[in-house]
């Protein structure tokens, strides 16, 4: 990828989502293969990715594959041979977390380094760089400033610098976040994270005083990057990466066209930036980010720390307010929308917040218009008896739209590229040359002997027409010149073989134009890893992880948490939002306040959910908040999955 093109990176669950990523305008996709990839229940087949490679390749578009679970030592040697399938199958990329791959007989394929190696200084940007890493992924926590200082480090020439621009968030640096290992035994560095941050939590002060009490306090909204684009540009953002490896179709149509409109507006704008694969895409249906699940949407930290970036009402989709109840009734329900032309359907999911701020949801068996304008009768799929503190003035939101939904179901994107088409005369009969927007060539000849026209005005018009029935080839025409010296007549069934014989070459030439990126060539002699010391943070799993920073300068290599050798309080999560903060007892907020000056202080706090418990530990030099905790005896007494164990002299784990 040349350091002016931009790519917009859509996840993909499956191969058919994957095609309709590619639809929808997605200059690469991402998905998993068979294993190892981060997402438990996100495999797909070789030969599903191989298919899927062959018809992005026909746009340019690239496929990576997720290879970014930390691996056993006798996971190493499966890893390998996958890897080296995929390569195979034609794959651009592998998304990786696990340095031991560096150290093993990998294909020559480009590797990109996944969001769970938490790249968030410049320093550890340019150590894997130079380690031959292609592409990175940068935090999600970063703001523009710190984006630009790992620009200003990286050469733009070697490697793309990448960031999530949509979807959900984790509340941790991803790569940080030991909980479900700790509760559960699933690890989430191992693809099977049990999501603790979405549980309701008591909070408590120093004192024991309870300070939120059934809040969401770790769940974060949702990522929304649509209006920071141009920003994310100017940073050195090159790859868009659109999170949800684990959504539908109908989340990675709408997500993926609404970022490619975005995109197009600014290539428009700035001629010298480019797309990184080719051709138009047009929709049937105009991209709305609020029509899918959502926890309501942040920009996150991008423009600096804000303080609504939590959903700690509900992790669930509260959806889009339309309305409220102006009456209920023992079969029935009756809502006036805001909005006079709003239409409601049989099959609408609508939800409401009771007394205690729980999303109630109210899915409608069957919507009936009244004779007033904007008044319906709802009759609900559950018993009305049900449903808590469903009263009149109650506000009601949709979030399930019955007729978005089958519109997405249906065909709802087109993607073509332009071509310029030339007809000509030679020695022999005819010949049509198609050149596609990137210059590609496709020529086709036919012997055929030149025949009169019966009407000589419209000969070259005819001609033209026929021509330009590109039909359900990936090609529109931009131009179709007819350059002969003399009108010809040319039977269609003639015509259309030349031209389907013309845009087979063209798309030969497409396929021979396309060159796989080579991997990146790791700097010699081996540079410094920026630490001497590693802890348990740096998830490092197997023997040949632990080499690859040992080559790298590392002197004391802690292993993994997963190795279970950490059995006192940890740091379970490093996370750049604050509870103190969200809850507007912070000291730096306190700072300007009279009378409290000094009063304030970032004292531990506790979470409570049930009969799990963890601590909240503030370090306000580098605004951080840490969770910390233990491992279960239940998960301790479970055989490790891999008990490794580098150095007997650990260092010391802190907070720092």
């Amino acid at each position: 990828m040349q350091p002016h093109h931009l790519e917009l990176l859509a996840p993909a669950r499956t191969f058919d989502i994957g095609i309709e990523a590619i639809n929808h305008g997605a200059d690469a996709v991402y998905i998993g293969g068979p294993s190892f990839g981060e997402r438990s229940t996100a495999d797909n087949s070789v030969q599903d990715i191989a298919k899927l490679v062959q018809y992005a390749h026909r746009f340019h578009s690239r496929i990576f594959v997720t290879l970014n679970t930390i691996l056993r030592d006798d996971e190493l040697e499966g890893a390998r041979k996958l890897a080296w399938q995929l390569y195979d199958a034609g794959v651009d990329a592998l998304i990786i977390q696990d340095m031991g791959l560096l150290e093993i007989d990998m294909p020559p394929i480009q590797l990109h380094a996944s969001t769970q190696t938490d790249i968030r200084t410049p320093e550890n940007a340019k150590f894997l760089q130079d380690a031959g890493l292609s592409q990175i992924v940068l935090a999600r926590e970063l703001t523009l400033p710190q984006i630009s200082a790992i620009r200003d480090v990286i050469d733009t020439e070697r490697t793309v610098i990448e960031f999530f621009v949509h979807g959900a968030l984790c509340v941790a640096y991803s790569g940080q976040c030991f909980i479900s290992h700790a509760h559960t035994g699933r690890s989430a560095n191992r693809g099977d994270c049990s999501q603790a941050c979405r549980l309701p939590y008591e909070v408590k002060d120093a004192q024991g005083r309870i300070v939120a009490h059934d809040k969401h306090v770790l769940s974060m909204k949702d990522n929304n990057q649509s209006e920071n684009l141009r920003d994310l540009v100017d940073a050195g953002i090159r790859s868009f990466k659109i999170e949800g490896r684990y959504k539908d179709m109908a989340y990675v149509k709408n997500i993926t066209a609404h970022y490619r409109k975005l995109f197009d507006e600014v290539l428009t704008e700035r001629p010298e930036l480019a797309a990184s694969s080719h051709g138009r895409t047009t929709f049937s249906f105009e991209p709305d980010p609020n029509q899918n699940f959502n926890r309501e949407f942040t920009d996150y930290f991008v423009q600096g720390r804000k303080e609504d970036i939590g959903a700690f009402d509900t992790p669930k989709n509260p959806g889009q307010n339309i309305g409220w109840v102006s009456k209920v009734t023992p079969e029935y329900v009756e809502i006036t929308t805001d909005d006079p032309t709003t239409v409601l359907h049989n099959g609408d999911g609508l939800c409401y917040y009771d007394l205690q701020k729980e999303l109630v949801g109210l899915q409608i068996n069957r919507a009936e218009a009244t004779k007033t304008k904007g008044v319906w009768k709802l009759f609900p799929k559950d018993p009305m008896d049900g449903f808590k503190d469903l009263r009149k003035g109650v506000q009601v939101n949709r979030n399930r739209d019955m007729s978005w939904v089958r519109t997405l179901d249906k065909k709802s994107a087109e993607r073509r590229m332009g071509v310029w088409m030339q007809l000509a005369e030679n020695d022999k009969g005819l010949q049509l040359t198609l050149t596609d927007e990137a210059g590609h060539t496709g020529s086709a000849q036919m012997a055929v002997a030149w025949q009169a026209p019966k009407d000589l005005a419209q000969a070259e018009d005819k001609l033209k027409t026929a021509l330009g029935k590109l039909g359900d080839t990936l090609f529109e025409p931009l131009d179709v010149q007819v350059a002969l010296p003399r009108p010809w007549f040319v039977p269609p069934s003639q015509l259309n073989a030349l031209r389907r014989d013309a845009v087979q070459a063209l798309e030969t030439a497409r396929s021979e134009g396309l060159h796989r990126l080579p991997r990146a060539v790791p700097v010699e002699p081996p540079v410094a890893y920026p630490e001497d010391t590693l802890t348990y943070l740096a998830n490092v799993f197997n023997q040949k992880a632990r080499d690859f920073y040992a080559k790298h300068g590392v002197k004391v290599i802690d292993a993994a948490y997963e190795s279970q050798e950490e059995l006192g309080e940890v740091s379970l999560m490093i996370t750049k939002h604050c509870v103190r903060f969200s809850l507007s007892l912070c000291p730096k907020q306190a700072k300007g306040v009279t009378g409290v000056q000094g009063t304030v202080k970032a004292e531990p706090m506790q979470l409570i959910n049930g009969k799990e418990k963890l601590t909240l530990r503030f370090d306000c030099k580098p605004c951080e908040m840490h969770v910390v905790g233990k491992i279960k005896k239940s998960v301790l007494n479970a055989v490790p999955e891999s008990p490794v164990q580098f150095y007997k002299s650990r260092p010391v784990v802190g907070l720092h």
